[in-house]
């Protein structure tokens, strides 16, 4: 289901990530305690008004507690800063400064304090999809809530651990003996009606997913009678029944759910808004109501933009797609197709970054603990020259003895470091990797070393474009799958055709391949390789269809043009680098491309006039372009000095009609 995970994700950080508790204030000692023990009352309540201001407050309290010589009082000021980093979306820092917190805490007799930090990091390893280090984390903080017999902190924990449990279909039971736990001991204790309503919920979802739909549909409304029908969550429980009705196909009833649940997340929770649409999108599509169904499917892919939901969007536009594809909407369903193979892309990205974000922070705090280690040995070895004052022989003993020890570690800490660097190296060859195949080379220099790229202005480049004649009503023909596999086969052709030419890639947009020459480095001769490349182009989509006809299948005619003019190139985009390029040039050699004709390469003047000694060609006629007015049109014949019999034989292959001598052609109506 689309939500699920993200909902226990929620539940562990909304049972552990509020400080505002008797535990956290220090004893008052003397004037700075007292001023340390104002600032944590201030952060509290400045954690929902105005949370830099709480941050800022948060690093002062850090500060005098260091002053003062405080260590309880600096323990709780790195709590509160990993909880705002956290609140801002900043989880390696919140992870950083948790640590951080918990040790100095441990020396504290903190328990309290100690427990829940437990459980925050337990929450982070969680993210990061380290289960065993979670339990690890929420197993201890379990195991502190019995020592102290405190039942709040068990609650918590208990939750938590069925949250890791939840995350693989193979512990799913696991995770229900920890929710009904849950459960049992909140009969002893007071807990929050709505947070034990998420316990209920969460079992529901769990039997749902299990197909055990009556247990599912007796904790789900158990859930939203303890939550209320205008709670923050409540759109858990109502999308959970929606679904039940939409299994027992009783869609109306299923639509009026989905429908309860989106009034109260448009207000009050966007992040459960896309489960809500989507459910009303299925329900929509099974009583043939295609409209209402497709416009769901779109509020909640711009919902699931909207909150940055990769995970969201890729389930989003996997139904979406199959939706399109059941109605036989090809078109839109290989839209959809191309939109879920880019954000596989990003989702990719993503776990990449997450990874190498925390090793990097293990090497820095194995760095740091080498340095706790150095500075702890250099102390032992100041004492053991006090104490050889009194025995030369006891002195000499230690010393060695802690020489021995300092080489030990220095020697082990260089090894994990090296450990360390190995992954990190490889990590960071594999996005260089990722980078280079996206942009070209000397453009992802300069982003590395610069962190942007220039874009730059060339006084003449040939561009070229393709596109596959009547590709709309072949792809109406064939499935998803076939459309997509046939034309990937075709671009990969071409990429390596364009390779071999030495042009770069510039991108694809649906059926239309776009490359260029003389980019990203000026060169000579680049006219020359783009036209050659047009040629081969013609003669593997030649070659490929006598295969496709051999099969009974419906040959694809590709049209080439080909222009070459000033441009200017750079990169687009944030969050996902594009290198393109811009001008009238682009505009000409588009037009060159759609005024052209299957199984020919057609030119403009400003190509001709560079190759014309090379090849013969035929004039078409002129096209009016605007804001350039009229451009000659020409067809490559064959290469003056090495007779090209494929290239004249293609047109006769495919049956083309005869040329004429002089058209004009206004395509103003297609290009604005």
């Amino acid at each position: 289901m689309l939500y699920l995970k993200n909902i226990f994700i929620l539940l562990i950080f909304s049972c552990f990530c509020f400080a505002g508790n008797a535990q956290s204030v220090v004893p008052l000692v003397n004037e700075d305690t007292v001023r340390i023990n104002n600032m944590f009352r201030q952060i509290d309540k400045l954690l929902q008004e105005d949370i830099e201001q709480a941050l800022l407050l948060a690093n002062q309290a850090k500060d005098v507690s260091i002053k003062s010589k405080y260590r309880k009082g600096e323990g709780n000021a790195l709590k509160y800063i990993g909880l705002v980093h956290f609140y801002k979306g900043e989880v390696e820092k919140a992870f950083e400064n948790w640590i951080l917190s918990l040790e100095i805490l441990k020396t504290q007799d903190d328990d309290y304090n100690v427990a829940t930090l437990m459980g925050n990091i337990g929450a982070i390893y969680a993210y990061q999809e380290d289960d065993a280090k979670a339990l690890e984390y929420q197993l201890g903080s379990l195991r502190i809530g019995e020592k102290m017999d405190n039942k709040n902190i068990q609650f918590k924990a208990l939750n938590n651990i069925a949250a890791v449990y939840f995350t693989k279909t193979a512990t799913w039971d696991k995770a229900l003996e920890y929710l009904y736990k849950c459960i049992e001991l909140s009969k002893e204790i007071k807990v929050d009606s709505a947070r034990l309503g998420l316990v209920y919920a969460n079992i529901g979802i769990i039997y749902s997913d299990k197909e055990e739909v009556n247990k599912a549909n007796e904790n789900f409304v158990q859930a939203l009678q303890m939550m209320g029908n205008e709670n923050i969550n409540s759109p858990i429980p109502l999308n959970g029944l929606g679904k039940l009705q939409f299994k027992k196909r009783n869609y109306p009833q299923a639509i009026q759910y989905h429908k309860e649940a989106i009034a109260i997340a448009e207000t009050k929770n966007r992040t459960l808004l896309a489960q809500g649409y989507v459910g009303l999108a299925e329900a929509y599509f099974q009583i043939k109501n295609f409209e209402q169904a497709f416009s769901n499917y779109s509020k909640a892919e711009a919902v699931a933009i909207e909150m940055t939901a990769l995970t969201d969007q890729k389930e989003i536009y996997e139904k979406a797609g199959q939706a399109y594809a059941d109605v036989k909407d090809f078109s839109k369903a290989f839209a959809y197709q191309v939109k879920l193979n880019k954000i596989k892309d990003d989702l990719y990205d993503e776990k990449i970054r997450k990874k190498v974000g925390f090793l990097q922070y293990d090497f820095d705090l194995a760095k740091k603990q080498g340095e706790v280690d150095l500075l702890t040995t250099e102390k032992a070895l100041t004492q053991a020259n006090l104490e050889r004052q009194r025995t030369i022989k006891w002195a000499f003993t230690i010393g060695f003895v802690l020489i021995l020890f300092i080489a030990f570690i220095i020697f082990k800490n260089y090894r994990a470091k090296v450990k360390i660097n190995k992954v990190l190296d490889y990590q960071k060859d594999q996005i260089e990797s990722l980078l280079l195949n996206i942009l070209p080379t000397e453009v992802a220099r300069e982003l590395q070393d610069h962190g942007k790229a220039t874009p730059r202005y060339f006084e003449n480049v040939s561009v070229l474009f393709t596109d596959f004649k009547s590709f709309t009503s072949i792809a109406e023909k064939m499935t998803p799958n076939e459309l997509v596999s046939d034309l990937n086969d075709c671009f990969v052709a071409f990429d390596e055709i364009i390779t071999k030419y030495n042009l770069e890639k510039i991108k694809t947009i649906g059926d239309s391949y776009m490359c260029a020459g003389g980019i990203p480095t000026t060169r000579k001769g680049h006219v020359y390789e783009i036209v050659q490349a047009g040629i081969a182009i013609q003669q593997y989509v030649f070659q490929n269809n006598q295969k496709r006809i051999e099969r009974g299948l419906v040959p694809w005619e590709i049209r080439v043009g080909i222009h070459s003019g000033p441009v200017v190139a750079g990169v687009v985009g944030k969050k996902k680098y594009a290198y393109d390029i811009w001008g009238s040039t682009v505009n000409i050699a588009s037009r060159m491309e759609s005024n052209g004709e299957p199984g020919q390469v057609n030119i403009s003047s400003a190509v001709y006039e560079q190759v014309k000694d090379k090849y013969t060609c035929r004039h078409r006629g002129k096209i009016y372009a605007k804001n350039v007015g009229e451009v000659d049109m020409f067809f490559i014949d064959h290469e003056i000095e090495k007779f090209d019999v494929v290239s004249l034989t293609i047109e006769n292959k495919l049956n083309l009609p005869p040329e004429t001598n002089e058209k004009k052609v206004d395509v103003d109506s297609l290009f604005g």
